[in-house]
């Protein structure tokens, strides 16, 4: 029998939390950093509660309302709910799986290190003065200057740039842990429905928030570098902003649901002590609502006229998507039916959830039908159904999660009798604050407007909201307490206090640092269940990554994660490039608007003929990339490192010329604010050189290393494939920028 594995040393106090990486603590970060700002959320939500209580209320100026309404709406999306939920995911997805940590241990830090960093680069526009004031969705021409002369806007871009870079890195590291990092026999339709909800979250990721980081990006060069994007009053198209932040907007409302479907999926069947009804359906529906929430962005914009076509095409999506919903929710009713139900807090929320989302969705539907949302966009119906998904959906989904998982991240059992005043507390409250806004939006009440008359019913009905939105502050001031005292002195909770099926319930409570000991057989998506009168299985053994039983003998795990699939690099690579894909897609769309849209410079302007001849020296380097890994395949050093710095001399030759072909072209005036071509222009093709300078460090890197005597055999000539891949990639994206830029003006 081997030696038991020793748990490795580590930092303990303030240094621990600073520079670790494992994925339980960073995970426990991400919940708590989270929790501090939706303190400061609630603070801004009560704010606004107290100035709309009553008519012609002058608690608050205009200016301090619109700037707390726009940093409300802004924390709770980008600095509460999604990083809570991308918490949960990381604790819980590597446990679920039988890993022991995420893919990459160092980019789940960093990314929540820029999480952190991006936050406080918001809020530091309030110690600044100068709190952004447009809304959490900042609608162009607002945001542009003269309207938006002070920097609120630009920490707010620049705010979210950095979280939303960490977001990105997030999703990545989830889709990457589960495609190589399951343990043995958990094939896709073994993994638990969270597990599923939370990669396909990670797909979205990617696929939806570079198109908002392209927009932000063109939004802050519109402000420093005099362009002309968003700019109507020099022909841009304020129009564009809101395709590209929606493109994001929508499938936000799914990367914040999907984790809590996932949540749910796991609660219901624990406490129905039944396996969930038509698991492969639910899984099928949550990877069918993350491909149509890409589909439909364009329901938010029925009103900014973009012709009847579009509408019904957007409408007919948006009432589509509405399907693999529905069939989650009565997955959650079938699974409920016949269940021996047993309710405790965790089921309390779920069961909430699942009427109050469902609330939500039915509304949603009616904004999918364009007379309907004619009448009610920007009125307090829309504010009520959008808060009944993300705050009846997502919220009760994370109180759900807290109550289900906390025993298993603390070792000790929150109270279920606290837990019921929090829920009494919590759902009266949500109710009462966001169910008579269906009514005010319907008797005309708009949104953003920071006071109102006094018009029959709309003070009380106003009072009451505000009561409401107390009494939710109470109850997460009862949960917070709840917490503190059960962490000293709640009831020690046991490995597995819920006799759940998941893997995450086979470890220790709290995990120990290598998260696992043994693995049971991995035979379905319950490897704890056992029906009555049939034994376990053996355990599996995790010390050397077999996927053979161990027969009556528990293996210890070794210091040392052997299974570690050592092509997670090629698959991350991969969907960074996916991801990357989305965002030249965004700059992409706006040259293509805005090549001969304005007088002045347009592509007849460039040299084609010059930069073909450039184009050819990077074109080449792919292929000079090539025969170097043919060579370092045949273990030919020499030729591995003649050919690969002959790519990083092509690449830099390219390089060069396009430097000297900005050279010529701000020689004849010909600047990126000249005019909407140029801003294009020098947009699009600035942010590529970007990626080919980037490209040839990394080339450089692996080319310094290889001379002295690295990447000649083993794991590290992944390093060598990751680097060929992106290589590829910004070979490939100039084929269509030089195809879109240059030869179709030659053309047209």
């Amino acid at each position: 029998m081997p030696a038991p594995a020793v748990e490795p040393l580590r930092p303990t106090g303030l240094l621990r939390w600073v520079t670790t990486v494992d994925h339980k603590d960073i995970g426990i970060l991400y919940l708590l950093t989270s929790v501090a700002f939706f303190g400061l959320g609630g603070i801004e939500a009560l704010l606004i509660r107290i100035q709309l209580a009553v008519p012609r209320n002058t608690f608050l100026d205009p200016g301090a309302y619109n700037a707390i309404f726009t940093m409300h709406g802004t924390t709770m999306i980008f600095l509460v709910v999604m990083p809570i939920l991308l918490g949960f995911s990381n604790y819980i997805v590597p446990l679920q799986i039988g890993a022991r940590d995420m893919a990459f241990p160092r980019l789940n830090a960093f990314s929540y290190w820029l999480f952190l960093f991006g936050g406080l680069v918001l809020y530091f526009a309030f110690l600044n003065g100068t709190p952004p004031d447009t809304g959490w969705f900042s609608y162009a021409p607002l945001t542009e200057q003269p309207f938006s002369l002070e920097s609120g806007v630009d920490y707010w871009a620049v705010g979210l740039l950095i979280t939303s870079a960490g977001t990105i890195a997030t999703g990545l590291n989830l889709l990457v842990t589960v495609v190589t990092l399951r343990a043995p026999g958990m094939s896709w339709f073994r993994m638990p429905v969270f597990t599923w909800m939370s990669a396909i979250t990670g797909w979205l990721i990617l696929a939806a928030i570079p198109a908002l980081t392209a927009a932000q990006v063109m939004l802050l060069i519109d402000r420093f570098l005099g362009a002309h994007f968003f700019d109507a009053s020099r022909g841009g198209d304020p129009v564009l902003w809101q395709h590209l932040f929606w493109y994001f907007g929508h499938p936000e409302v799914y990367i914040m649901a999907l984790p809590a479907f996932g949540i749910i999926s796991e609660v219901v069947p624990v406490f129905s002590r039944k396996p969930i009804f038509g698991y492969p359906v639910v899984v099928g529906s949550g990877l069918a609502i993350a491909f149509l929430s890409v589909t439909v962005w364009a329901h938010h914009m029925f009103t900014v006229g973009m012709g009847d076509v579009a509408n019904a095409a957007f409408g007919l999506s948006s009432m589509t998507i509405a399907v693999p919903t529905g069939i989650k929710v009565f997955s959650w009713l079938a699974t409920l039916w016949g269940g021996r139900i047993h309710i405790t807090t965790a089921m309390l929320f779920a069961l909430a959830f699942i009427i109050q989302f469902a609330m939500g969705g039915v509304t949603g539907v009616m904004f999918a039908s364009v007379p309907i949302d004619w009448q009610t966009h920007d009125t307090y119906f829309l504010v009520a159904h959008f808060h009944y998904v993300l705050g009846g959906g997502s919220l009760f989904g994370i109180l759900a999660a807290a109550y289900y998982w906390f025993p298993k991240m603390t070792g000790r059992l929150l109270s279920e009798a606290a837990g019921r005043v929090v829920f009494w507390l919590m759902t009266i409250g949500f109710n009462l604050t966001f169910f008579p806004m269906h009514i005010l939006g319907l008797m005309g009440m708009a949104r953003r407007t920071y006071t109102y008359p006094d018009i029959q019913w709309w003070g009380p009905i106003n009072f009451a909201e505000t009561i409401g939105a107390f009494l939710i502050a109470a109850a997460v001031l009862v949960f917070i307490w709840d917490i503190f005292r059960s962490l000293r002195t709640g009831v020690v909770a046991g490995d597995n206090p819920w006799n759940a099926w998941t893997l995450e319930w086979a470890t220790t409570s709290p995990p120990p640092a290598m998260n696992f000991v043994t693995l049971p057989p991995i035979l379905n998506a319950r490897p704890l269940y056992h029906p009555p009168g049939v034994a376990p299985g053996r355990a599996i053994s995790r010390a050397v990554g077999q996927s053979a039983e161990m027969t009556g003998v528990e293996e210890m795990v070794g210091s040392v994660d052997r299974t570690r699939n050592w092509h997670a690099p090629v698959v991350g690579i991969a969907a960074f490039i996916f991801s990357e894909a989305t965002f030249f897609g965004a700059l992409i769309v706006a040259f293509l608007e805005y090549r001969t849209r304005s007088p002045g410079p347009s592509p007849h302007d460039l040299d084609v003929p010059r930069t073909l001849i450039f184009s050819f020296f990077l074109f080449a380097s792919s292929g000079t990339v090539y025969l170097a890994e043919r060579r370092l395949a045949r273990d030919d050093r020499r030729g591995f490192l003649q050919w690969w710095i002959a790519s990083i001399v092509l690449g830099a030759i390219f390089l060069v010329g396009q430097l000297t072909e900005y050279s010529r072209l701000y020689a004849d005036n010909i600047r990126i604010d000249t005019n909407l071509f140029t801003s294009a222009f020098f947009t699009l093709t600035g942010f590529h050189g970007f990626h080919v300078f980037v490209g040839l460090i990394a080339l450089s890197v692996v080319s310094i290393l290889a001379f002295a005597g690295d990447f000649m055999g083993g794991r590290r000539r992944i390093v060598v494939d990751t680097v060929s891949i992106y290589w590829h990639f910004v070979d490939g994206i100039w084929v269509i920028i030089f195809s879109l830029v240059y030869l179709l003006g030659l053309v047209s």
